[in-house]
């Protein structure tokens, strides 16, 4: 017993999550930073199995993982380590992306005891961290996302601009909008409302480079600067942005309420200013909500989706 909880306490001192699956995939240990990465106490998930969709990890396409074979469960069956780049889901509904490593253990007789899996947080948390005391002290942060708000957008195209124009550097604009919003708030309320809008806003930022820009324009609505981007690299980051959002839920009272949002972007062009650059990124967005919402469309048209996810995993 003394050896079992040196281990424990060993394993708890560690960056990096760790959980312990047998052979059915039911998870018998879980240890501090696994709380931490996911928000999901030990208690809420020892004795669960990881199928029963507690982390629900999904790939960049949002591919659901946990309904077939994940990669803990290939290495249960197979004996294989793994490694692999997805997204778990956090307590608080949004996606964060991890890079998973799966090893297996045997048992005395060389058989296939359980699988052991240590994930890190690839969000950039510390810098996201610094930039939310930045933009608190400068005034330029949205209180309830802990977002940029308009004045920094405002500010941070201005920049943009420049630098363009100095540098040759292109960027892009994404605008997303909250599809159905109204409807969140006149069925479960404000406060809910505002936890959806906090979880959008996770996202999205969980998604992006440390170098890219996010905000909260006003209302639902969403701005983000994508900088050193091609018009399919604008593609690329707008399609997962939008997956990410559709792939996260909250869990409320036995329910579980997602949404989906309705995206426009587009790349800076050298007589741009501010206002006309967010004015076509706008309109692209009402393209998408013409279309039917929970899509993209830029200057070239609608951009294909990469999967087809049905929502939550």
């Amino acid at each position: 017993m003394e050896r079992i909880r040196n281990y424990r306490e060993l394993l708890d001192a560690l960056f990096d999550g760790v959980y312990f699956l047998d052979p059915e995939r039911k998870i018998v240990y879980w240890n501090s930073a696994a709380e931490r990465i996911t928000g999901f106490s030990a208690a809420e998930v020892v004795g669960k199995s990881c199928a029963d969709g507690i982390l629900r990890h999904v790939d960049e396409n949002g591919t659901d993982l946990c309904k077939g074979l994940c990669p803990a469960g290939k290495t249960l069956r197979d004996g294989l380590m793994r490694e692999a780049d997805v997204f778990l889901h956090h307590k608080e509904g949004h996606r964060v992306p991890v890079s998973v490593r799966v090893t297996p253990f045997r048992n005395r007789k060389g058989e296939i005891a359980g699988a052991i899996e240590l994930f890190s947080d690839g969000s950039s948390k510390n810098a996201m961290i610094e930039k939310i005391r930045e933009l608190e002290g400068l005034a330029l942060l949205d209180p309830l996302t802990l977002s940029g708000n308009r004045r920094f957008l405002e500010m941070s195209l201005q920049g943009r601009l420049q630098e363009k124009a100095r540098t040759g550097i292109c960027f892009g604009v994404l605008f997303a909008d909250v599809d159905h919003f109204k409807r969140v708030n006149d069925t479960y309320g404000h406060q809910v409302g505002d936890q959806v809008l906090r979880m959008v806003c996770s996202a999205l930022r969980s998604s992006l480079r440390p170098f890219d820009d996010l905000g909260r324009w006003g209302g639902e609505e969403f701005v983000v600067l994508l900088r050193n981007v091609d018009q399919r690299g604008l593609e690329r980051v707008a399609e997962r942005l939008r997956i990410m959002v559709k792939k996260s839920f909250l869990s409320l009272d036995g329910l579980e309420i997602g949404v989906t949002v309705s995206m426009g972007g587009t790349l800076a062009r050298d007589e741009d200013t501010p206002t006309s650059l967010l004015q076509r990124a706008d309109e692209h967005m009402y393209r998408s909500k013409i279309a039917g919402r929970d899509c993209t469309h830029t200057d070239e048209g609608r951009i294909p989706p990469l999967s087809d996810p049905k929502g939550p995993a």
